[in-house]
């Protein structure tokens, strides 16, 4: 999420009840999650874990629970709460102000678009030129939406990451972390019936130019999806994945989290991807490996009752023979 307009330092550090360290005159131009972090960010850490990865990474301002050496020109906002620091934050400068009518006043829909019956577009939504949204589809706030874009009815865009902050030692364990990223979706991109696309926790959620999705698609947060993608009926795809350029998944192709699919790479059906995959290539399979070498794994497999009882036989006579 970036800011409307730079924040101080200072400023973040009152609201936030932290004691500031390093560069105290900088100006924070906003705050990301670690893995899309850029200069002039603002990330959090709470876990020993994860320290050296968030001094070391692009933002350049962290809210972290303890003191620690970091590089020249960045600061630290030390604070015993990391996570209630980021909720802080994020109603300060991203406040929950829903709207109640179906198009709210701040919404803008571009030249030539058509916007059906009982669709929502919530606050700063923006929808370019030349698309038509199909009844019943929900449009959540700051999404931007390119033009010539198809979105079939019952799609909803922009709902919360699933994304929570998880500690024993509270009484409910899993504390939901405030999702106030976007959702962008490039130009010539159709989006099938029943779909959900999830915004990002603090960046954007991208679909890219050309990309066909079919219908009960889910994406979750965070993913950038690349250009002239093709996605069949029922794909998951979890938060924080890279898929690149022209990349198809067919039917039932579940993706974990923050893995990447290369270029060009097709996923049959049915497939289920724990980790990243080279472009250029076709899989399948649970996990999915190369399809012609899954289809040879298949083969040996179906083999096994045979060759259970060819080893039984051979085994008896041998018995037999003494």
């Amino acid at each position: 999420m970036k800011f409307e307009q730079p924040v101080a330092l200072k400023e973040i550090a009152r609201l936030i009840n932290a004691r500031l360290v390093g560069n105290t005159e900088a100006y924070a131009t906003g705050i990301n999650e670690i893995h899309m972090v850029e200069e002039g960010d603002l990330v959090f850490v709470d876990h020993p874990k994860y320290y050296e990865t968030c001094i070391k990474s692009a933002a350049s301002f962290i809210i972290i629970n303890k003191e620690t050496d970091f590089p020249e020109g960045k600061a630290l906002l030390v604070t015993d709460e990391p996570f209630e620091a980021y909720l802080k934050i994020v109603e300060q400068y991203r406040p929950f102000k829903p709207s109640m009518d179906l198009v709210a006043a701040s919404a803008v829909v571009g030249e030539g678009s058509v916007v059906m019956p009982n669709v929502y577009l919530g606050n700063n939504v923006v929808i370019g030129k030349n698309c038509v949204i199909y009844p019943n589809v929900t449009i959540l706030d700051h999404c931007v939406i390119g033009d010539h874009v198809i979105i079939q009815s019952g799609t909803v865009i922009g709902g919360d990451a699933f994304y929570y902050n998880k500690k024993t030692n509270r009484e409910i364990h899993y504390k939901k972390m405030t999702s106030c990223g976007r959702v962008v979706i490039k130009d010539f991109v159709e989006i099938g019936a029943g779909c959900t696309i999830d915004r990002g926790v603090t960046g954007d959620t991208v679909i890219g130019e050309g990309t066909k999705i079919d219908n009960q698609v889910h994406i979750g947060h965070d993913t950038v999806v690349g250009r002239n993608c093709l996605f069949a009926a029922q794909v998951g795809i979890a938060g924080a994945v890279v898929i690149e350029d022209e990349v198809i998944l067919w039917g039932q192709v579940g993706i974990s989290k923050t893995l990447t699919i290369g270029k060009g790479a097709v996923i049959n059906a049915q497939s289920g991807v724990p980790s990243s995959l080279d472009g250029g290539k076709i899989y399948f399979g649970t996990p999915a490996l190369e399809a012609r070498t899954k289809v040879k794994e298949l083969a040996w497999i179906k083999r096994i009752p045979e060759m259970w009882d060819k080893l039984k036989a051979l085994s008896s006579g041998t018995v037999n023979e003494k």
